[in-house]
């Protein structure tokens, strides 16, 4: 693929990094769109994208560090270099929703009003996100003997050169793409407040869970040989997520 999409003297601008900012901006566009229909001010939703997007950052790099320290105890500086890869989604997810919470309370928002809000812009945003790590080489998958694997060459890339891989990227990508459609046509139809959000914490977690199975990175963690660490959360999140929708559902009637 393509990690390095253009330099311009010393500076090079990273396709994963030009996808990042493209997921982030479509999903803000949506939830401002949102946030008007539904009368809320379109300050708030701009300023608590940007808090939001600066958790998730942190909170993914953390994750990702805390499961592989050696490479960053011997060289500190590399915890910087964000556009090589090394970011775990539910690390940002559980920052930003952390960040979101005291944001919300803060400003007297109502928390599943918002949550609901921005499900459809996390799910859009990390579609275009995993097309930067497909770029980048990152998240790579398994070997593969099969007609759409994938065989990396730019000795740029995060990914084993000359090796037919699955593309696990491209896997989650349509997945958060259908993801995004169904919450979209489910906003439609709720019931509940935060039905949308957790909806969409459910079919990340069945997502997630499946294609840990086709990953080749063993930088993402491992709990056995055979499950992950994201699968794990993906089971944990999965739980949380049906107890809240039966817990609000219960108490909208």
């Amino acid at each position: 693929m393509h990690p390095d999409l253009f330099s311009i003297g010393p500076i090079t601008i990273h396709t994963y990094g030009v996808m990042v900012a493209i997921g982030f901006l479509l999903g803000v566009a949506l939830a401002l769109k949102q946030a008007r229909k539904e009368g809320i001010p379109p300050e708030r939703i701009s300023d608590l994208s940007f808090y939001l997007l600066l958790a998730a950052i942190i909170g993914s790099r953390i994750f990702y560090i805390l499961l592989n320290p050696e490479p960053y105890i011997k060289n500190p500086v590399a915890i910087l270099k964000i556009w090589e890869g090394g970011l775990v989604f539910y690390g940002g997810l559980i920052f930003a929703v952390i960040t979101g919470v005291i944001y919300i309370k803060r400003h007297n928002l109502s928390l599943w009003q918002i949550a609901d809000i921005f499900a459809p812009s996390i799910a859009i945003g990390h579609a275009i996100g995993r097309l930067g790590c497909f770029f980048a080489g990152c998240c790579h998958g398994r070997p593969a003997d099969l007609p759409w694997a994938v065989t990396f060459t730019d000795p740029h890339s995060l990914a084993p050169l000359g090796i037919a891989l699955h593309p696990t990227q491209l896997y989650e990508a349509v997945g958060e793409f259908i993801n995004f459609l169904i919450l979209l046509f489910l906003r439609k139809r709720q019931t509940f407040r935060g039905e949308v959000f957790w909806s969409y914490v459910v079919l990340y977690s069945i997502l997630r869970f499946f294609v840990e199975f086709f990953r080749g990175d063993s930088a993402r963690g491992m709990l056995t040989q055979e499950l992950s660490v994201a699968q794990a959360i993906s089971v944990v999140m999965f739980f949380i997520a049906i107890g809240f929708m039966t817990f609000l559902r219960r108490k909208r009637l």
